[in-house]
């Protein structure tokens, strides 16, 4: 094994390093103490009898456990799901139950929903340091020898989706197979796109337990560079941080970069940000001016791509081809993009339909053939469940997501559009256009507004919002209703969880 791009191999060359430092209290944690860890706990794996294929479940907030186990995981075959820490008790127990998880590793402050969601599984339970009346992991596995395994077998990560229409779908991948230190998509991504390398200093701004968070941090330690993790995102300390650390890349998603511009401008001033030579965004389509804003303040710097947790295919573009293609999520850097009607037939260029990948990775939903089958055609290609457009030079232009389009009096209507309008008004911090029931038009468009100051929401706000939208977008994308909340279901990443919201108004109309 060349282990040049892999910890174990930075542990040797660079054992001092800092792999990992804590935002919040300056800690660091060495490649040589992450490795040590990571050899330790593969080693309590394989004695609690896990073999390659099974499934080990963390539910851990950001912090250094997180990488110990990960790199646990990744050495012995076997896949690491991550739950996110604001999960229900119920559904830590649905996912445990669905991964066929062998074991789980829980926070000390989570030791208690671990304890109650685990009751009736077949599953081996620990928390970090015993709480809970669970079996303390860090205890455990000091007891193993932290030497390097005589025969490793390279895992990876089976993660959930995230929900946003349904319950969350675990994404189970191919197991890889060859050498720890084999060459990932995202390594090829970070080094040729972002110009990721060993000197690497990385800010990593949103919880671990999502994909693209857990996946760049680990494709840096492949690297040998150095992740700053915070707890949890704050604007002002993000940039304070870059400042700070020099940070050199970072990932944000498009709620961050609202967040960072609504700050007052004496604030944005304060900071240096000039160390940053790459700034990627996905996770959603981001509005025009919001990327135009974000580019005129960072400098070009600020790039794009577009993928989800199945990695089925990702599209990419710099920000220099997005000044030319405002808009554009970026043409295909892993597979093909083609959109296909709903008789899966393929499209011509500016046609508008289901994005799909042909020659990507491929990927199932853990325990779910029929999921599986739904998200791809008969062609064998492979779906995010999203509607674009090609234009004549292969980049893709996102419209929506399929589930969300509204159907009003026939006209099918994207809120993408409508809430990429509204953001920018200064006294919106936050909106979500959906299609509410309607005894005329079958759905009315409702648009869901949390205002930057609670004392705006009324009829003034409202009117003035509905202008804007009639003169930008015309009578029919115009909202019907605008009601405004004092915030907005979303994920700690951004991720608007808008089916929470339309189950709110299905759920009144059916009272009613």
């Amino acid at each position: 094994m060349a282990e040049a791009t892999h910890p174990l191999g930075h542990a040797r060359r660079v054992p001092d390093k800092a792999a990992c430092i804590l935002a919040e209290t300056d800690e660091v944690m060495t490649y040589a103490e992450m490795e040590a860890s990571a050899n330790q706990g593969a080693r309590l794996m394989r004695d609690l009898g896990l073999k390659r294929g099974d499934v080990v479940a963390v539910i851990l907030e950001n912090g250094f456990e997180t990488f110990r186990i990960a790199w646990a995981a990744q050495r012995i075959g076997v896949f690491l799901t991550s739950l996110s820490t604001k999960s229900s008790v119920g559904d830590l127990a649905y996912i445990l139950r669905d991964s066929d998880a062998r074991l789980v590793i829980a926070s000390d402050a989570l030791a208690g929903e671990l304890k109650q969601a685990t009751e009736g599984l077949d599953v081996a339970a620990y928390s970090i340091t015993g709480q809970g009346g669970l079996r303390a992991w860090s205890d455990a596995r000091s007891a193993f020898s932290a030497d390097p395994l005589e025969d490793p077998q390279p895992g990876t990560d089976m993660l959930y989706s995230s929900g946003t229409t349904g319950r969350p779908k675990g994404v189970r991948p191919t197991l890889p197979d060859g050498p720890l230190d084999a060459p990932t998509p995202l390594m090829t991504m970070g080094r040729d796109l972002y110009g990721m390398n060993a000197d690497t200093l990385y800010l990593s701004t949103s919880p671990l337990y999502h994909a693209a968070p857990l996946r760049w941090a680990m494709t840096v330690h492949r690297f040998g560079g150095t992740v700053v993790i915070m707890s949890r995102f704050d604007a002002e300390q993000a940039l304070a941080l870059i400042e700070k650390h020099r940070i050199t890349a970072s990932t944000w998603v498009p709620t961050h970069f609202v967040r960072l511009l609504k700050l007052p401008d004496a604030v944005r001033a304060r900071y240096d940000t000039s160390s940053m030579t790459a700034a990627v965004h996905a996770a959603a389509p981001c509005p025009v001016p919001v990327k135009q804003a974000m580019i005129d303040w960072w400098g070009p710097i600020v790039h794009e791509y577009y993928s989800g947790t199945e990695t089925c295919g990702i599209t990419a573009l710099s920000a220099q081809e997005w000044l030319a293609k405002p808009g554009s999520v970026g043409r295909a850097v892993l597979g093909r993009v083609r959109i296909l009607d709903d008789a899966y037939r393929e499209q011509s260029v500016g046609a508008v339909g289901e994005v799909y990948f042909s020659d990507g990775p491929a990927f199932a939903y853990h325990n779910d053939p029929d999921k599986t089958a739904k998200a791809h055609s008969p062609q064998g290609w492979a779906t995010l469940g999203d509607i674009g457009r090609l234009d004549e030079d292969g980049y893709l232009f996102l419209t929506d997501r399929k589930g969300f389009m509204i159907i009003s009096g026939g006209v099918n209507i994207y809120p993408q559009e409508i809430e990429n309008l509204l953001i920018v008004h200064p006294a919106v911090a936050d909106v979500a256009v959906i299609g509410a029931p309607d005894d005329e038009m079958g759905e009315r468009v409702v648009a869901v507004v949390q205002p930057t100051d609670w004392a705006d929401a009324g009829p003034a706000l409202a009117e003035a919002l509905t202008r804007i939208a009639r003169e930008q977008l015309g009578g029919v994308k115009t909202p019907r209703q605008i009601d405004f909340r004092r915030s907005l279901p979303r994920e700690p990443t951004g991720k608007l969880l808008k089916r929470l919201i339309r189950e709110d108004y299905y759920a009144k109309d059916v009272a009613s």
